[in-house]
């Protein structure tokens, strides 16, 4: 089990959370809640805050690409072999709609082959508080099993 997993299920979310956002603090900036974090899936809820919006008034292109990085990443700790490594390599964002409220993002990595060593594309979606997705990102995690 990876370290990330095994203090998530041990400290709790909103400890975890916090954790994670003192040990790299750039994700503190949309003072993210993972709630949910297990092989193959991870979802961070990030609230509504004038600090991390636009010009326009609505939540800030790179607030989100944050909260992508942030569950893809996790989600790809919890689902590789207690050995392996990894980190991002690239990422592919489509901005589908304003986001004006609360965001729930969601990585599902069921589909992944986790085994092996290679590059492997994360798929992140993330929605509104009415259900709509405002987001998608593919990011791409260079992955080392053995």
């Amino acid at each position: 089990m990876s370290q990330a997993l095994a203090a998530f299920n041990a400290f709790g979310a909103e400890n975890f959370s916090n954790m994670v956002c003192q040990q790299a603090p750039y994700f503190s900036t949309i003072s993210p809640e993972l709630t949910e974090l297990k092989p193959g899936l991870a979802e961070a809820r990030v609230p509504f805050r004038k600090e991390i919006t636009n010009h326009l008034g609505t939540v800030h292109a790179i607030a989100m690409c944050n909260v992508a990085e942030l569950v893809a990443g996790l989600m790809t700790d919890a689902s590789i072999p207690s050995d392996g490594k990894w980190i991002p390599q690239a990422m592919t964002v489509n901005y589908l709609a304003k986001a004006k409220t609360d965001l729930r993002a969601v990585a599902n990595g069921d589909s992944i082959d986790w085994e092996t060593t290679g590059e492997k594309v994360v798929p992140v979606e993330v929605f509104n508080t009415e259900g709509d997705k405002v987001f998608t990102a593919q990011i791409t995690m260079n992955v080392k099993v053995g």
